[in-house]
């Protein structure tokens, strides 16, 4: 009877369905899902040219999911994402956003979710392992005017010579958001007070964010300054007179905070988009069309970084969060900056 029984599951076993098979996407099932949902709304602080490279990739893979940008500076953002919210009528699917501090603080707006490749990121740039992943990265370098310097600082240091004096270097303010407070750290925890003084003696040029500080090295406005590679690279590839150094006492990185809100409508879709985004073809698109950096484990480099030469640096996350306010009011004082 026993044998019985076995010959004939042998005979039904082709007739049962087969199990949905896993790619570095997600499963056939969530695939299906998305397809059919067809959409999802981003929310983005990243360039919008980087967004509109990283999608066109993305559909390149999936041509079904249409994906609808919604891009703004990281202040503007914040206040549409927490107000919308507390409207009860937040649209996104997806959020990315750079400030790690803040989406800390906004962790009960997102749903459960890791990628399909979870293991495989720094966990020092995982804002939250159960919610929150490193999309984008960007890292900082010493930018510079090709046509007006022909001995670029090579260290973090040389940016502080007096020759650079008089407004001849572009920095962005501390307070200009996730990139540019980390980078406010880095040169406090790794190159001191002094370092601050030394840079703020020399009266640079202060910039809201990364792009007009960038557009004017490139019109010869300033001449040097420390910029996002993601920012300078692409710039650079169109034949702008711009390049940059990536200096040897460190390169501040910044990972950003990727999810999906618990009020998410196209719960299948964002996934799939994220589960792309983060897998390594999608890490390779994104190093590869806008410069900037992966936190994979091993991860990508912008072409022309040499990681050899790179020291990469992240933050210790209870400084970012708790140092903030006193270090950027700090730095604002030095500058004679006021908000």
């Amino acid at each position: 009877m026993n044998r019985a029984l076995a010959v004939l599951g042998l005979i039904l076993l082709p007739l049962l369905p087969a199990k949905a098979a896993d790619t570095p996407y997600g499963s056939d099932e969530l695939i299906a899902k998305a397809k059919e949902e067809g959409r999802l709304v981003l929310y983005s602080v990243n360039f919008n040219e980087t967004e509109q490279a990283w999608i066109i990739a993305f559909n390149k893979r999936f041509p079904f999911v249409k994906v609808e940008l919604v891009r703004a500076p990281g202040g503007q953002m914040i206040t549409r994402i927490r107000t919308e919210a507390a409207a009860g009528k937040l649209v996104a699917d997806v959020i990315e956003y750079s400030d790690r501090g803040h989406l800390k603080s906004m962790g009960s707006l997102y749903q459960e979710y890791a990628p399909p490749n979870a293991a495989d990121f720094k966990p020092e740039a995982v804002t939250d392992p159960h919610k929150l992943w490193p999309r984008t990265t960007s890292g900082w370098c010493i930018a510079y005017n090709t046509e007006l310097v022909k001995d670029p600082p090579k260290t973090w240091w040389e940016l502080t010579d007096p020759k650079w004096t008089g407004g001849q270097i572009a920095e962005v303010i501390a307070g200009g958001g996730g990139p540019p407070w980390n980078r406010t750290l880095f040169q406090r925890q790794v190159l001191g007070l002094e370092y601050w003084q030394k840079l703020a003696a020399n009266k640079p040029q202060l910039y809201p964010s990364g792009a007009p500080a960038t557009d004017a090295i490139i019109r010869g406005e300033v001449k040097v300054g420390a910029q996002q590679t993601n920012i300078v690279l692409p710039r650079a590839r169109e034949g702008a007179p711009i390049a940059c150094n990536t200096p040897p006492e460190g390169i501040p990185l910044t990972s950003y905070g990727a999810g999906i809100p618990v009020t998410a409508k196209n719960v299948n879709a964002a996934r799939l988009f994220l589960n792309w985004s983060l897998s390594r073809e999608g890490q390779e698109a994104f190093v590869r069309d806008s410069a900037g950096f992966s936190a994979l484990k091993d991860g990508p480099l912008p072409e022309g970084i040499d990681l050899k030469s790179m020291k990469p640096w992240y933050p210790n996350m209870d400084d970012y969060t708790n140092l903030q306010e006193t270090y950027v009011a700090e730095w604002n004082k030095l500058n004679n900056y006021r908000q």
